[in-house]
């Protein structure tokens, strides 16, 4: 099939990589937090492969060969957008109670279950360190956020796919001894900026307990019940909305920030429709048009659950976002019941 490859024959080449392409996708992802950056890279990734398969010389094998070009493309894009300035990190659009903190904005997205499909549980090495279900988790990779560029591609080939410190070092054009390096910094910074969960304490994904945990919290925060929400929050839970620079932890904060939306809106209650990010409970967001029978996209919620209840909500306002889950832009009112709930 190599050699068909490399007499131009474009079905074999798609037949080669095809195994390939869920998994390079999820590792663009991580790099760059960004499903939409991930599928251009992915697609610059086969390109470049396109171009380049009369130079594979098969001392690697053809996977590595092609994390090796999916790194690289990743990182040159993060070069690129470091050039340009950064928007201001939204703010809500109400003057929002004092929050616990002001982190720092992370420029992130949440990702498709969807996308996840057909990935083997196998991809990892023996030598990766974190389990598969962790470096999907959305609070791995925005940890990951954290890592300088050179240091997020290690600790991911390493820490999360496996390679050997040669590969990495042959994947980088650069030595053991910088990529050893560059990954103890990284495992310290992640150390520090990754919250301690307990996850096998969860719900199993996709379990008739989680889906219960999820449908109880759309039910109370689509009908603007706070103290129902609150009920379902371990007593460090997170509230978030990246890029936002807000964090809210514990019930109280959690519990006056969402009555200040809550005032805001008014009648507008925000219809949850359930999906899955990150391996984890979500929601496509809408919030009805005050002059239009219509509910208009208005982000997506992700859950993280530890025990039976619900230790962070990350909330993300990109209407944008909702066609990646296979969801539409508006909805007609009628759709949602009793308040929108």
């Amino acid at each position: 099939m190599l050699e068909r490859v490399r007499a131009g024959d474009a079905q074999a080449f798609a037949e080669l990589t095809g195994p390939y392409l869920s998994e390079l996708r999820l590792h663009c992802y991580r790099i760059l937090g960004s499903v939409q950056d991930a599928e251009d890279m992915l697609q610059e990734t086969l390109l470049a492969a396109w171009r380049g398969i009369g130079r594979y010389e098969g001392r690697a094998s053809l996977r590595t060969w092609l994390y090796r070009i999916a790194t690289n493309c990743s990182l040159n894009a993060l070069r690129a957008s470091g050039r340009r300035p950064r928007p201001e990190p939204p703010e809500p659009p109400f003057e929002a109670v004092t929050p616990t903190r002001r982190g720092e904005p992370v420029w992130l997205q949440p990702y498709p279950d969807a996308l996840l499909d057909g990935i083997p549980d196998t991809i990892a090495g023996p030598d990766a360190r974190y389990e598969a279900k962790e470096t999907i988790a959305l609070a791995f990779v925005a940890a990951a956020q954290h890592l300088p560029p050179r240091q997020r591609a290690v600790l991911l080939l390493r820490d999360a796919l496996g390679f050997r410190s040669a590969e990495v070092a042959d994947i980088l054009d650069t030595s053991e001894t910088s990529v050893n390096s560059a990954l103890q910094r990284a495992r310290a910074t992640m150390a520090a900026v990754l919250p301690v969960r307990d996850r096998d304490s969860a719900p199993l994904p996709r379990s008739a307990k989680e889906r219960d945990l999820a449908q109880r919290f759309a039910a109370a925060y689509g009908d603007d019940d706070i103290d129902g929400v609150i009920a379902l929050l371990t007593d460090d839970a997170w509230f978030t909305m990246p890029p936002a620079t807000l964090e809210y932890q514990g019930p109280a904060a959690i519990a006056s920030f969402l009555a200040q939306s809550s005032r805001y809106r008014g009648s507008r209650h925000t219809w949850l429709i359930p999906t899955r990010a990150n391996g984890q409970p979500a929601f496509g967001c809408y919030v009805p048009d005050e002059h239009a029978g219509i509910c208009h996209a208005h982000g997506v919620m992700v859950l993280t659950m530890q025990g039976m209840r619900i230790s962070a909500i990350t909330r993300f306002v990109d209407g944008g976002l909702l066609p990646h889950f296979g969801l539409p832009r508006t909805l007609p009112v009628r759709w949602s019941s009793r308040s929108g709930s």
